[in-house]
């Protein structure tokens, strides 16, 4: 049987993945995807977006909740061997990994016999806020609050742009042209080796540019004129290459990741049993976002008399308060998952040595609610 194509989109916390998949969901049509989610947090909010984009009745999310997938084995393994038993029914697999997370222990896996003979490994495409980029947050000493914590986040975001066979610059939409050419620039001095650079306007991407790109090929034969000797007299799984250009790795022989999770990076849900006021909660958060390491917040809160939840989603200083009608979910062991307590408020917070603590009290002073 032909093998399943796997597209991996990666970046780091809230660049846009998943917008940018549930913008690819809505679009094609015909295709039928398996999407297997990662998110870096106790509450997921991001396959609960993709169960509610256009198109996901042709879709399956596979959510993983332990943890980063580039550490993870048996979860991701046997996640992908459910989808390959049931092969029939997808035309094409997209993993989306944490926002922390350098994929490759997803490559490495791919590329073993315990899955290459049901999937191919068609793309990896790191995604980046431009803005962020054109600001100077991913640089070494970028972060507003410690050098510990911008030097941390500048590794995390090199290490995926150094695994990507494709960057797309995402929240482009307010960016001028000499902006433009200043965000390929600084990609293509970070990482010389990548293929493309495209462009992601309204969070949307052309699925030509995503899908079917056959960028990594397993090479196994003589070398050619102008191919690196590397490149030749590979078995599976020592490597790959994109479309001819001689293999590199990404340590997919070693079992050495790229980085080693680094226990300063802190994720810690806070909750309220209160109703909250969408400007006062986006208010408090706006200051505790400023004045703390926090580079991502999401989550759902209850909005007294109105139908849904309000979605929270900030990256840094930018919070985003929207209504969700649907709202979220959580499992359940036995009908698969069921809704939120109708008061619960829940938040996830990311940061680099974030203080819960301070964090609690800030939110609680701020909206004049209790949280815990």
């Amino acid at each position: 049987m032909p093998t399943l194509p796997v597209t991996i989109f990666t970046g780091f916390l809230g660049s846009g993945k998943t917008t940018l998949l549930a913008t690819l969901l809505a679009a094609e049509r015909d295709a039928r995807f398996a999407i297997v989610v990662n998110e870096f947090g106790e509450v997921s909010v991001d396959d609960v977006l993709l169960q509610q984009a256009h198109g996901a009745h042709r879709a399956s999310v596979f959510k993983l909740t332990r943890g980063l997938i580039a550490y993870a084995g048996d979860d991701f393994l046997a996640t992908m061997r459910a989808i390959s038993d049931d092969a029939r029914l997808f035309d094409h697999v997209l993993i989306e990994t944490s926002g922390l997370a350098v994929p490759t222990a997803v490559l490495e896996a791919l590329h073993s016999p315990a899955l290459q003979e049901c999937f191919s490994h068609d793309a990896t495409l790191t995604i980046v806020d431009t803005p962020l980029l054109l600001a100077g947050v991913y640089d070494a000493d970028g972060s507003q609050h410690d050098a510990s914590a911008g030097a941390a986040a500048s590794e995390v975001f090199q290490q995926q742009l150094m695994c990507a066979d494709v960057v797309v610059l995402n929240k482009i939409d307010q960016c001028a042209e000499d902006e433009l050419l200043r965000a390929e620039a600084a990609i293509r001095t970070r990482a010389p080796d990548i293929r493309f650079v495209e462009l992601a306007w309204q969070a949307r991407l052309d699925a030509r540019l995503v899908l079917g790109l056959h960028l990594n090929e397993f090479r196994a034969q003589a070398p050619s004129p102008g191919m690196p000797a590397t490149a030749a007299g590979h078995a599976p799984g020592d490597g790959h290459a994109h479309s001819g250009l001689g293999a590199h790795e990404h340590g997919l022989l070693t079992h050495e990741h790229v980085h080693a999770e680094d226990p300063g990076w802190l994720s810690f849900v806070l909750r309220s049993e209160t109703s909250q006021t969408p400007d006062t909660l986006h208010q408090a958060l706006a200051l505790i976002t400023a004045q703390e390491p926090v580079l991502r917040v999401k989550g759902f809160a209850h909005i007294r008399d109105a139908v849904g939840h309000l979605l929270v989603q900030g990256v840094r200083t930018r919070i985003a308060c929207t209504m969700d009608m649907a709202g979220p979910t959580q499992p359940d062991s036995q009908h698969g998952h069921t809704h939120v307590p109708h008061m619960m408020a829940e938040l996830v917070f990311i940061g680099y040595h974030l203080n819960r603590d301070l964090v609690v009290a800030k939110l609680s002073e701020h909206t004049g609610t209790a949280w815990y």
